[in-house]
């Protein structure tokens, strides 16, 4: 599709989505000066939809499925993501064509009066679309109240006042690239929460038979991310979960062998299989797969049966 050294890059509209992009541009503008990037905002289910709790919506690809169609039909040569968001099975003609260097995985806490997660009072209500970051808050802290929470970035930091939340709970990732640092009251450490899988990282998803922009996209690609991340997805793929299941996960890489960790939780916290894998990072997926099937064998395998059962009858197809 690349006519006249012109590539069309395909992004969510929101400002993180779109700052994101802009990052990813300047990165490959820095490799291919000779051509030309333009970006197509495409809006999706997921940003269409924003008064219903995620785990709701069902499905997988909610913020990924019409930049892969876009993709797929031509109109765009590039696909943007935020690697979290990408399904584990993806159309077989498209690929993640590059896995740039991973920011902070870690989430954050922001609080109305700066308070640490131990400091906050009894009974705080905390803000989070995200059914891992609740099932991990509750089993730091049972008496916390967890309410929903949708929107872009920009959004769940005003609702906090405005909807009468002590604190919220975001990646520490988002608020880096959009320079909101400022804001965080606590950064949580992977002792009392776990990142969602690829959290972090984005994913250049490109199509499998486009060479020159294979090519182009090469040079963005970090080996050491893209070795944790295909780690990560392949963990997941094998639990059969996605953005509405309590599963964490966070690997990384140190010399020649990468290491996992990962936890598979109850919705209420009160129950959680935690379990960490290591081996040569060139086995990176068989060793996410390892893992996974441990965690499945040791009881992980009927919380998610007992979850997906629970969310059947609830899920609205909108």
């Amino acid at each position: 599709m690349v006519r006249e050294k012109r590539v069309i890059v395909g992004s969510r509209g929101s400002k993180l989505a779109l700052t994101q992009t802009n990052w990813v541009i300047s990165e490959l503008k820095r490799f291919n000066p000779e051509f030309e990037f333009l970006i197509e905002k495409i809006s999706t289910k997921g940003d269409k939809i924003t008064d219903v709790p995620l785990s709701r919506l069902g499905g997988t690809g909610l913020f990924t499925k019409e930049l892969e169609v876009a993709l797929i039909k031509e109109k765009i040569d590039i696909a943007v993501h935020s690697a979290k968001d990408v399904p584990t099975e993806i159309h077989e003609g498209l690929m993640i064509g590059a896995t740039p260097k991973r920011e902070d995985p870690h989430d954050v806490l922001i609080s109305s009066n700066n308070a640490t997660l131990e400091k906050l009072a009894d009974g705080a209500r905390i803000g989070t679309s995200s059914l891992r970051r609740k099932a991990q808050l509750l089993a730091f802290r049972p008496d916390f109240k967890i309410l929903d929470l949708r929107g872009n970035l920009d959004t769940r930091i005003k609702k906090i006042d405005a909807d009468d939340m002590e604190a919220i709970i975001v990646a520490h990732a988002g608020l880096i690239r959009m320079g909101y640092t400022g804001t965080i009251s606590q950064i949580i450490p992977f002792d009392i929460m776990l990142p969602a899988v690829g959290q972090g990282s984005l994913c250049i998803e490109i199509r499998k038979n486009d060479e020159l922009i294979k090519k182009i996209v090469s040079h963005i690609d970090d080996r050491q991310t893209k070795i944790a991340v295909d780690c990560e997805r392949a963990l997941l793929a094998k639990l059969q979960g996605g953005c509405q299941v309590p599963i964490g996960a966070y690997a990384e890489v140190q010399g020649n062998t990468v290491s996992i960790e990962a936890i598979i939780s109850t919705l209420d916290g009160d129950h959680a299989i935690r379990d960490k894998h290591s081996g040569p990072i060139k086995q990176a997926a068989k060793i996410g797969e390892e893992l996974a099937q441990r965690m499945l064998e040791s009881g992980g395998e009927k919380i998610l049966h007992e979850i997906r059962i629970k969310f059947l009858d609830r899920v609205d197809h909108i």
